[in-house]
């Protein structure tokens, strides 16, 4: 791939109406990342884990990174392909576009329209709820960002770090020297959406900060925390409206940018 034609899918990508939402920011304060995700996702058929994320027998967690499901990297970029339904309006486009662009500024990881060579890509739509794969998939990937619940940058965010390999903080494998899970305050059935992972935690500390980590109520079934930290009980988190400093370290280890 030529530098001129590289230029010109970033050039593309980063073609937006004027006057569109600026980072599409027209999310419900009230309401985390995680409520956010809940509440799209409630009720829905779809069969996921951790709430978000597509199962996959044969890649089933942060390890799939060391193991084939990293987007391989090229000279100093990262290219990820990807597609957006034209079910979206253009304002609606927009949105997840800045969603993507914010990566551009601070990562390797660069975005580039889909051309029918690329034999992996990402693909957007509006589906049930939002939701994504952990790591690259062979062949398209969906990641669903529902219409009227799932545009806004903490999400759009959220679910990209998914399909690069990310998973949740609180089921890292060494969040028990970090949090508490109590178990007597989760909903019935949702119990499995706090089962540890065995994590590729890149020598990164714990972060209460980073964008993938759920609020210390999520799923409660009495409105008694789910999630406390240890060395501070009181401490409220989960509310992240964007991607963390390490967030974007581990993007930026995890590839090698």
């Amino acid at each position: 791939m030529t530098p001129a034609f590289v230029f010109l899918l970033f050039f593309s990508l980063t073609a937006i109406k004027p006057g569109a939402a600026d980072d599409g920011d027209e999310r419900d304060t009230s309401l985390d990342t995680s409520e956010i995700i809940a509440k799209a996702n409630a009720d829905i058929k779809t069969p996921l884990i951790y709430d978000d994320i597509v199962p996959n027998l044969h890649r089933n967690a942060d390890p799939c990174t060391a193991t084939g499901c990293k987007w391989p990297k090229i000279g100093r970029y990262v290219r990820v392909p990807v597609s957006i339904s034209s079910s979206y309006t253009r304002e609606e486009r927009n949105i997840i576009i800045r969603g993507l662009l914010t990566f551009h500024k601070s990562t390797c990881i660069r975005f580039v329209w889909r051309r029918q060579w690329h034999r992996n890509y990402l693909y957007f739509f509006s589906g049930t709820g939002c939701w994504s794969s952990l790591g690259r998939q062979s062949r398209g990937q969906a990641i669903s960002l529902r219409k009227n619940g799932c545009l806004y940058r903490n999400t759009i965010q959220h679910e990209v770090l998914h399909a690069l390999g990310f998973h949740h903080e609180q089921v890292r494998s060494d969040r028990d020297d970090y949090v508490s899970i109590l178990t007597q305050n989760i909903q019935p059935g949702k119990e499995s959406n706090f089962q540890k992972v065995m994590t590729n935690n890149l020598g990164t500390t714990y972060d209460f900060n980073s964008v993938m980590h759920y609020s210390k109520y999520a799923f409660s079934k009495n409105r008694q925390p789910t999630i406390i930290a240890r060395d501070d009980p009181d401490l409220t988190f989960g509310h992240a409206t964007e991607m963390s400093a390490n967030d974007i370290a581990r993007i930026n280890m995890l590839y090698q940018c």
